[in-house]
């Protein structure tokens, strides 16, 4: 595991204080298919029903036991054995390649110990910081769908990013 930083399970109500930081912000939200969370009540209820699934739900921190810096996550889709990809990082912690990183680590769990063929990546066209993230972990381009979501913004558009269980795997040559 990187020596900088650890992934844990979410725990929402340890969780709430620290990712409402994240999910309480407009512009930390602005790529989202909803606005931020009004309180942390309602962030600790988004992520108490994130827990109803059998998915990957991770915050990343700087050590055991620290507050949550950010959320990787990798949940099934109606498809068998394709997931979707997502990931947010708090302001302060940004610049340190931390999506990246995380999800690599969330990524190698799906595949290699939860069967998982296909991962796939929705990310809005303006969010350039996420397009770059799936960029670095090798997920290919597959698309545009047009008007695909009716947003707190608008109707926009969605680029369709994907990577499956024999793709290469750039993040096995980093140092993390």
């Amino acid at each position: 595991m990187p020596a900088d930083f650890i992934v844990r399970p979410i725990d929402p109500v340890a969780d709430g204080p620290a990712l409402h930081a994240i999910y309480g912000d407009e512009a930390s939200c602005q790529y989202l298919s909803r606005p931020a969370t009004a309180s942390i009540a309602d962030t600790i209820a988004m992520m108490q029903g994130w827990m109803a699934r059998d998915d990957i739900n991770w915050v990343l921190a700087d050590i055991p036991g620290g507050p949550a810096i950010g959320r990787v996550s990798l949940y099934a889709s109606p498809k068998p054995q394709v997931w979707e990809a997502a990931c947010m990082i708090a302001p302060a912690a940004r610049g340190r390649n931390l999506a990246a990183r995380g999800l690599a680590i969330a990524i190698e769990e799906a595949f290699e110990r939860r069967g998982v063929r296909r991962i796939m990546a929705d990310v809005d066209p303006d969010n350039i910081p996420s397009i770059r993230v799936f960029g670095k972990l090798g997920f290919s381009y597959e698309g545009r769908l047009r008007g695909e979501w009716e947003t707190h913004l608008g109707v926009r558009d969605s680029l369709i990013y994907g990577l499956v269980r024999e793709d290469p795997r750039p993040w096995r040559n980093w140092s993390f």
